[in-house]
């Protein structure tokens, strides 16, 4: 019998030994991520950076495919980069951030929450779909693995259900993290959209711990995770459908958090450290441009420009142009030509992100003379 997309929460028991054992695992390093988010001085360091991270990730889950450089250039010169990918990349950036200052300003996840992500992801107004025929197909055979609710009345009736399970703590008392893995298997068992579900779910994976204050900023990013274990991630999900058996999946994604917990509190502290030694460069070496603002700068913007410092630090176009020619010659950041236009990439930035991994604190930045994202 085919599977159909029961209201929430579950019948089943889904806290099981093992499950409760992860969740507690989970929780632990979740909590150890939350208490480090204070060591980057500007939340928006951490938010801008971490959204593209996950914005980048979780669109290759979907085959949408880009570089850091492309779309580091692609946050800088919108009109003149052309490729696609990264266009749809920093959508989906601009998708969270969104949704993040919603559900910050209101405390709850809400239909037109989830509406306004989706929307700004395909650029569209299409909303929950309309017309039925839509199914998962697998690409390599052609065999429909999976058909979602069909009829418009069904979809907006699940959807109204997800969105009080997610809020309303009396419906179900699992485990917030448990809870947020059964939302995300109703999410995409729904299937709500046309197009755009597998990025609206992980989105709302993110605002939902947000929302439970279990995280005070959305980023823990559970896309790499999933890519470097996509065949589980299907997998699993369909195994819910296709048996009831609701402990593997829960097991994958609680084991997601906590790992991705612990990388990104590696990678946070990378950043602290970077920071750190630029901060100490800047004013050793340059202490007549150094300020927090220019600091904060150079690590909200992996690539920046001379508008981002003159809007930023408030200062003269000449001005920015000298600050960052001081720091060319100083060797913390590169200078790259596009076009008519300049920008700047701070090269040990560009690969902490890129490899995530914690450079040596005591080592000065060192900028090496290659194109990024070209080998």
């Amino acid at each position: 019998m085919a599977y159909q997309v029961q209201p929430l929460p579950p019948t089943c028991e889904l806290e099981t030994r093992a499950v409760l054992r992860q969740v507690t695992a989970a929780a632990r390093e979740l909590s150890l991520l939350r208490g480090k988010l204070g060591i980057i001085p500007n939340e928006n360091i951490l938010i801008n950076t971490l959204a593209l991270q996950e914005a980048k990730d979780s669109s290759a889950v979907e085959n949408i495919i880009t570089t850091h450089d492309e779309l580091y250039k692609a946050q800088l010169f919108e009109d003149y980069v052309q490729n696609a990918a990264a266009k749809e990349v920093s959508r989906y950036a601009e998708a969270l951030k969104q949704g993040f200052a919603l559900v910050r300003q209101q405390k709850i996840i809400t239909n037109s929450t989830i509406l306004t992500i989706q929307r700004i992801l395909e650029q569209n107004e299409a909303g929950y779909r309309k017309v039925p025929g839509t199914s998962l197909v697998n690409q390599q055979t052609g065999e429909t693995v999976y058909t979602p609710p069909q009829h418009p009345q069904d979809i907006e009736d699940l959807m109204q259900n997800l969105v009080a399970f997610l809020n309303d703590d009396t419906l179900s008392d699992l485990d917030p993290l448990i809870k947020m893995a059964v939302l995300h298997h109703q999410f995409e068992s729904i299937h709500p959209f046309y197009d755009g579900n597998g990025r609206t779910g992980r989105i709302l994976n993110i605002l939902y711990l947000v929302q439970q204050g279990l995280l005070d900023l959305p980023v823990l990013y559970l896309s790499r995770y999933i890519i470097q274990r996509k065949a589980d991630y299907y997998r699993f999900l369909q195994q819910v459908r296709d048996t009831g058996e609701w402990e593997g999946w829960l097991l994958y994604l609680l084991k997601g958090i906590e790992e991705t917990a612990r990388d990104t509190v590696v990678l946070i502290e990378g950043m602290r450290d970077l920071m750190q030694q630029y901060k100490n460069r800047l004013r050793s070496n340059l202490p007549r441009i150094y300020s927090q603002d220019l600091l904060n700068n150079l690590f909200k913007h992996p690539y920046t420009k001379i508008e981002f410092i003159q809007t930023e630090l408030g200062v003269s176009r000449p001005t920015a142009t000298n600050y960052l020619e001081a720091l060319v010659a100083q060797g913390m950041v590169r200078k790259v030509k596009l076009g008519k236009s300049n920008y700047y990439i701070n090269e040990p930035l560009y690969a902490l992100l890129r490899d995530g991994m914690r450079p040596d604190a005591t080592a000065a930045p060192i900028i090496t003379q290659h194109e990024p994202g070209v080998k």
